[in-house]
């Protein structure tokens, strides 16, 4: 179970950094906001990702990962909106 979580951790950061790297604008975070908000993109997106096609969500598989960065523009964007900046 630690190593799932482990890799929870590390999928979001890097889903945060492509999510703020492809949402345009300026995003003012450090590497811990940047973090959270891949790891909250992967909660979001993985896990439902990982619903739709059927497996674990445990395992790294690429649609989870893509879902992870979705789910992490998603709430970039309404982390923009609910600012009220764009």
């Amino acid at each position: 179970m630690g190593s799932g979580l482990c890799s929870w951790i590390i999928l979001g950061f890097f889903a945060g950094l492509i999510a703020r790297a492809v949402m345009p604008g300026r995003q003012a975070m450090g590497i811990i906001a940047t973090t959270l908000l891949g790891i909250g993109g992967s909660f979001m997106g993985g896990f439902l990702a990982s619903v739709i096609r059927g497996g674990s969500w445990r395992f790294f598989q690429a649609s989870s990962f893509i879902g992870a960065i979705i789910g992490a523009i998603v709430l970039l964007f309404i982390g923009s909106m609910m600012s009220g900046r764009r």
